[in-house]
């Protein structure tokens, strides 16, 4: 998968090919690298046309991270439905594995956030943080609920600890065997790195 691959719900629309574009523009050059002239000629259409679709520049890219928000949201749908915890996070890592090449355009996007007006960050930052954050730590009640995890933790640090360990997963060279470092990753998780 690429970075086109990454926002394509519907492959031969105008907008999905300009966020098509515009992501990959912008993980070449950074938000303040990209104009929406070049966004424009990237996708073969007219500025006015691009702005008949997204108002501005900082209106294009909050889209591109409403979109990867999305995905992170079916990422936890999806495990949410399996039965008991081991399934639920096996079934998170097996889809951030998966979905690497788009979680890390994710990253690289979002790491451009700063350069957004404060009241659009903060927004979307919230946003963030009820979807993603908000849905791991209901998966992780849940679990603590149902006597699957220690209760001797906060979720939020249980939470927090599981994203430290798979955040190379989707972040920095691709393991060499992706499946297998995410299931003993997990594995560490879950049982510990101390010998049975």
């Amino acid at each position: 998968m690429t970075v086109s691959s990454a926002y394509s719900s519907a492959p031969d629309s105008t907008r999905t090919r300009i966020q098509q574009e515009a992501a990959r523009l912008f993980v070449a050059s950074g938000y303040h690298g990209v104009s929406m002239r070049e966004v424009a000629e990237a996708v073969g259409v007219t500025k006015p046309a691009l702005y008949h679709h997204y108002a501005d520049k900082e209106a294009l890219f909050l889209a591109m991270l409403d979109g990867a928000l999305a995905g992170l949201s079916r990422l936890i749908q999806h495990a949410a439905a399996q039965q008991g915890v081991r399934a639920q996070l096996q079934t998170l890592v097996d889809e951030l594995v998966a979905s690497a090449p788009e979680q890390r355009v994710g990253l690289q996007l979002a790491s451009e956030l700063r350069h957004v007006s404060p009241e659009r960050r903060a927004a979307f930052e919230g946003e963030y943080r009820r979807v993603w954050m908000g849905g791991l730590a209901a998966l992780f009640e849940a679990a603590v609920a149902r006597g699957e995890l220690r209760t001797d933790l906060p979720t939020t640090a249980l939470a927090r600890a599981f994203l430290a360990i798979t955040y190379p997963l989707v972040s920095g060279p691709v393991p060499p065997e992706p499946q297998q470092t995410a299931r003993a990753l997990l594995s560490v998780y879950l049982d510990g790195a101390a010998p049975r």
